[in-house]
């Protein structure tokens, strides 16, 4: 195997990887959200804003992973 066909299945491996963890996160999120929606239905606007920020810091995970997949592959 040469290196740049290395390189490409290391850079898929680091996205891979990266986005399991906020996709399992993201998940945790809003099933804790609809949970505390369900028992508070007067508070969901709140809980709804928080959700969204958990979401999106959430999110800045992934891409920091697509980041580095750019990166290593050079592209």
């Amino acid at each position: 195997m040469d290196k740049s066909a290395a390189a490409q299945i290391g850079a898929g491996l680091v996205y891979g990887l990266a986005a399991i963890g906020p996709g399992i996160a993201i998940g945790l999120v809003v099933s804790s959200a609809i949970q505390a929606m369900a028992r508070q239905p007067e508070s969901a606007g709140t809980v709804r804003t928080t959700m969204f920020l958990g979401i999106a810091f959430t999110e800045a995970l992934a891409l920091f992973g697509l980041l580095g997949f750019f990166i290593m592959s050079g592209g």
